[in-house]
């Protein structure tokens, strides 16, 4: 049988595994990332539990919210409408309005490429004065399922150490600044850290993290996504406090630019450096994506993490989560390492 086959027959079995939970008490879950990561794991989580919390990274500085970010002085909105289009339910109201608000304009003026959903974040933000409340509207009018919420409550500059920005000057080592370039850096990043060095952290989201019983943290770029979260004092001392379990979970392949080469040991590495303190829970890969089993191990053993290997990627090849394998296996993870008997 073909490896695509197996993908296959396994995603009908997770569908089925998942059509058949029983209702009743649900975990409390809080999703940290940004960009198409956390769109991954929103996706997948809200088809298990109807208690979710996404606390989005507030860097950005290309695009759409770049713009916005240097033209109005205000927090990102890129990355907070992918989560809650991601939150937008199946049926025809949802996917109607995680369209609408993912639209972008074409046009030869300053409305181009802007998308309707940046647009309208911003506008609630000015007209209600308060970045949580507005996109508590927001989700009510989109019909989420969870809440979204900005890790800061001021927009961040990413820096990075970089060996061998300049190609001229492999041996060298820059500061290069914004997320943007950070993300497309042809040379190996060393570190990240944020400016200002210690931001406030929303008060909800580190809320969220305290009373949580599962923290999500990845997929996603992983220097100007996932470690940003840890660079939150308030946030970082929330996620070392609280009684809550913790998976990582891992990307399915190295990012081209800030992680190009790196093996999925190497991630859990890096990550470690940055918050020495913090300790997970599991580590979840995909199985096809873990060349050296044996490292992985060691590595999260580091961690104080266990490893789960599952089929988690789109069966068709192309490098993406699959929803349904994705939920399968956070599911799976939930019931085996989370508590005895129904939730709290």
């Amino acid at each position: 049988m073909s490896r695509r086959h197996l993908r296959q027959r396994r995603l009908s079995r997770a569908t089925a595994a998942l059509s058949g939970r029983k209702r009743g008490a649900q975990p409390k879950v809080v999703a940290l990332g940004g960009g198409m990561g956390l769109s991954a794991s929103l996706t997948a989580l809200r088809r298990i539990t109807g208690d979710l919390t996404a606390v989005v990274t507030v860097a950005d500085d290309g695009g759409s919210s770049g713009r916005l970010r240097e033209e109005l002085g205000v927090l990102p909105p890129g990355d907070l409408r992918k989560a809650l289009a991601a939150l937008c339910g199946d049926d025809e109201w949802g996917q109607t309005w995680a369209q609408v608000i993912q639209h972008r304009f074409e046009s030869k003026g300053e409305l181009h490429e802007h998308a309707v959903g940046n647009l309208l974040i911003v506008a609630l933000w000015e007209q209600l004065g308060d970045h949580v409340q507005a996109l508590d509207l927001v989700g009510k009018l989109l019909g989420a399922h969870g809440r979204v919420l900005p890790m800061s409550a001021v927009p961040l500059e990413l820096q990075a150490l970089v060996r061998g920005h300049d190609p001229e000057r492999p041996d060298s080592t820059v500061v290069v600044r914004g997320q943007a370039t950070v993300a497309l850096t042809p040379g190996e990043v060393q570190s990240v850290h944020v400016v200002p060095a210690d931001p406030p952290a929303v008060p909800e989201a580190v809320a969220a993290v305290l009373d949580a019983d599962w923290v999500v943290l990845g997929p996603g770029s992983w220097f100007s996504s996932v470690i940003p979260h840890l660079l939150v004092p308030e946030l970082l001392d929330a996620l070392v406090t609280t009684k809550a379990r913790k998976v990582l979970s891992l990307n399915l392949a190295p990012q081209p630019g800030e992680t190009e080469g790196f093996s999925p040991q190497r991630h859990l590495e890096v990550l470690g450096r940055h918050a020495p303190k913090l300790a997970m829970d599991v580590v979840l890969a995909d199985e096809a994506a873990v060349p050296d089993r044996e490292s992985l191990a060691d590595a999260a053993q580091r961690l104080g993490a266990a490893v789960e290997l599952a089929p988690v990627a789109s069966p068709d090849g192309v490098p993406i989560h699959d929803p349904e394998l994705l939920a399968a296996a956070y599911d799976r993870i939930f019931r085996m390492h989370g508590r005895i008997g129904p939730w709290r």
